[in-house]
């Protein structure tokens, strides 16, 4: 027991984010748990899914990792939408669906197993449609400096789209402070114009049972 609780304790965890996302993942299976270290349920699932990340370590077409959803991957995180903790997703890296099964071992184990292999990549072309496997004989025959420089060219435009929309988000958010300060203070002005003092009066004729001499009734 102290020995299978040390083997667990020497994991090498593979933890990701949104920087290394693509490089890690290009042309394998995922199977990731996005978590929070505060959590519960995560810290219960640990030793199971550590010893799975050990198993796949260094696998040829799977990857099976860790998102810290409060740390470097929140971003990530973020973009996918994650909501609780922990959230367990697995399959194409660019499309991952919902892992809904058992968090012990056997059951993860059994489910990467039947469920994860080989996917299109450079190292399995194989597996590829002609158009993909057009683009990746592309890339392979690039130098490494251009293919470096058109890899910073795209994350420039990923980052340039990214600053546009928080641009635009951050503008919402001025012109709701404001048209919201001017609600408030539309909403004082109203206040300030006697709605509070014909308020009293409609409770003050009700409380007394007064006439409603305009109505020509009274109160019932």
């Amino acid at each position: 027991m102290k020995f299978a609780l040390l083997l667990i304790a020497g994991v090498s965890a593979v933890e990701l984010s949104k920087e290394s996302w693509d490089e890690k993942t290009a042309g394998k299976s995922v199977f990731v748990k996005f978590f929070a270290p505060w959590c519960g349920h995560c810290k219960s699932m640990k030793p199971a899914w550590d010893k799975l990340m050990k198993q796949y370590d260094g696998h040829d077409s799977i990857v099976v990792a860790d998102v810290d959803c409060i740390g470097d991957g929140k971003s990530m995180c973020d973009e996918i939408g994650v909501e609780g903790f922990p959230t367990i997703k697995y399959g194409d890296p660019a499309n991952l669906e919902d892992y809904e099964g058992g968090r012990e071992f056997a059951d993860l184990d059994k489910f990467t197993k039947t469920n994860l292999g080989p996917r299109c990549g450079p190292g399995s072309l194989d597996l590829c449609d002609a158009d993909k496997k057009k683009l990746i004989e592309s890339f392979l025959s690039m130098p490494g400096a251009s293919l470096n420089k058109e890899i910073e060219s795209k994350d420039e435009e990923i980052k340039a789209a990214t600053k546009k929309h928080e641009e635009f988000v951050e503008s919402l958010q001025k012109q709701y402070e404001e048209s919201d300060k001017a609600m408030q203070a539309k909403k004082q002005e109203i206040k300030e114009s006697g709605l509070g003092l014909m308020k009293a009066v409609k409770s003050y004729r009700k409380s007394a049972r007064t006439p409603d001499e305009s109505l020509g009734v009274e109160w019932a």
